[in-house]
């Protein structure tokens, strides 16, 4: 089991810049893919970004903005988020999922955080 706490998320014009951590429990966390996925208001959840051992992935929509990072040592994973614009107002979630393929589809992940709240004002 992983249990995954998601933080940081807040207000910002556009243009600023915040950064997401997840938190996770667990042993194990070198061994899980970790993901970053939003949902905004009347829309579906979408992939974010994706950090495995083997490298880093990005949605188009934020290839430039964003950064993943995780940090093996303190079981955290975080997102930073540059240039934001309104689009990018969303609920961000954190995931987890084993090595296997299927980096950017939501079904494949195994654990999820809480979510929080990412506005982003014009």
């Amino acid at each position: 089991q992983v249990q995954l706490v998601e933080s940081g998320g807040g207000l910002v014009q556009a243009g600023g810049s915040l950064r997401l951590s997840c938190a996770a429990s667990g042993r194990t966390f070198i061994s899980y893919v970790m993901g970053w996925f939003r949902r905004a208001p009347g829309k579906e959840r979408e992939f974010v970004a994706a950090i495995r051992y083997s490298g880093t992935y990005y949605a188009d929509s934020v290839k430039g903005r964003f950064t993943i990072s995780r940090d093996n040592a303190k079981n955290t994973v975080s997102l930073q988020m540059n240039s934001l614009k309104p689009e990018d107002t969303a609920v961000y979630y954190c995931a987890a999922k084993g090595l296997r393929f299927g980096d950017t589809d939501p079904m494949r992940y195994d654990y999820w955080g809480q979510g929080t709240q990412v506005t982003v004002s014009s």
